[in-house]
Protein backbone atom coordinates (compact mmCIF):
# COMPACT_ATOMS: atom_id res chain seq x y z
CA UNK A 1 0.00 0.00 0.00
CA UNK A 2 1.11 3.83 -0.64
CA UNK A 3 1.01 6.81 1.52
CA UNK A 4 -0.29 9.63 -0.82
CA UNK A 5 -0.82 13.60 0.53
CA UNK A 6 -4.41 14.71 -0.85
CA UNK A 7 -5.61 18.53 -0.48
CA UNK A 8 -9.22 18.95 0.17
CA UNK A 9 -11.22 21.88 1.45
CA UNK A 10 -12.28 22.55 4.98
CA UNK A 11 -15.94 21.60 4.78
CA UNK A 12 -15.00 18.99 2.55
CA UNK A 13 -13.20 17.40 5.15
CA UNK A 14 -15.40 18.24 7.91
CA UNK A 15 -18.43 16.18 6.09
CA UNK A 16 -15.98 13.23 5.98
CA UNK A 17 -14.70 13.37 9.20
CA UNK A 18 -18.01 13.31 10.75
CA UNK A 19 -19.15 10.52 8.29
CA UNK A 20 -16.23 8.45 9.26
CA UNK A 21 -17.15 8.97 13.30
CA UNK A 22 -20.64 7.58 12.28
CA UNK A 23 -19.10 4.62 10.33
CA UNK A 24 -16.06 3.90 12.93
CA UNK A 25 -13.44 3.69 10.17
CA UNK A 26 -10.48 5.86 9.15
CA UNK A 27 -10.08 8.93 6.34
CA UNK A 28 -7.85 6.14 4.38
CA UNK A 29 -10.71 3.42 4.53
CA UNK A 30 -13.34 5.87 4.01
CA UNK A 31 -11.29 7.10 0.50
CA UNK A 32 -10.18 4.01 -0.54
CA UNK A 33 -13.88 2.60 -0.65
CA UNK A 34 -15.19 6.23 -2.24
CA UNK A 35 -12.63 5.63 -4.96
CA UNK A 36 -13.12 1.86 -5.55
CA UNK A 37 -16.72 2.95 -5.91
CA UNK A 38 -16.34 6.18 -8.19
CA UNK A 39 -14.00 4.11 -9.98
CA UNK A 40 -16.83 1.41 -10.48
CA UNK A 41 -18.95 3.93 -11.66
CA UNK A 42 -16.80 4.89 -14.08
CA UNK A 43 -16.26 1.97 -15.78
CA UNK A 44 -20.31 1.29 -15.92
CA UNK A 45 -20.76 4.54 -17.63
CA UNK A 46 -17.73 3.71 -19.76
CA UNK A 47 -19.58 0.35 -20.66
CA UNK A 48 -23.07 2.39 -21.56
CA UNK A 49 -21.48 5.18 -23.70
CA UNK A 50 -19.88 2.03 -25.81
CA UNK A 51 -23.46 0.18 -25.76
CA UNK A 52 -25.21 3.45 -26.69
CA UNK A 53 -22.50 4.53 -29.45
CA UNK A 54 -23.23 0.94 -31.12
CA UNK A 55 -26.72 1.29 -31.23
CA UNK A 56 -26.40 4.88 -32.86
CA UNK A 57 -24.22 3.39 -35.28
CA UNK A 58 -26.51 0.05 -35.54
CA UNK A 59 -30.01 0.95 -34.81
CA UNK A 60 -32.04 -1.88 -33.97
CA UNK A 61 -34.38 -2.86 -36.86
CA UNK A 62 -38.43 -2.64 -36.61
CA UNK A 63 -38.45 -6.33 -36.93
CA UNK A 64 -35.25 -6.82 -35.29
CA UNK A 65 -37.09 -9.11 -32.14
CA UNK A 66 -40.14 -9.83 -33.69
CA UNK A 67 -39.18 -13.67 -34.52
CA UNK A 68 -39.60 -13.93 -30.51
CA UNK A 69 -43.01 -12.72 -29.89
CA UNK A 70 -44.45 -16.16 -30.14
CA UNK A 71 -41.84 -17.34 -27.61
CA UNK A 72 -42.89 -14.26 -24.65
CA UNK A 73 -45.31 -15.79 -21.89
CA UNK A 74 -46.94 -13.63 -20.40
CA UNK A 75 -48.57 -15.46 -17.22
CA UNK A 76 -51.92 -17.44 -17.46
CA UNK A 77 -54.14 -15.99 -20.12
Amino acid sequence: MKTVQMTLDDELLKKVDRVVKRLHTSRSAFTRDALRGALELYAIEQLERKHRQGYERHPVAVDEFSVWEREQTWGEE
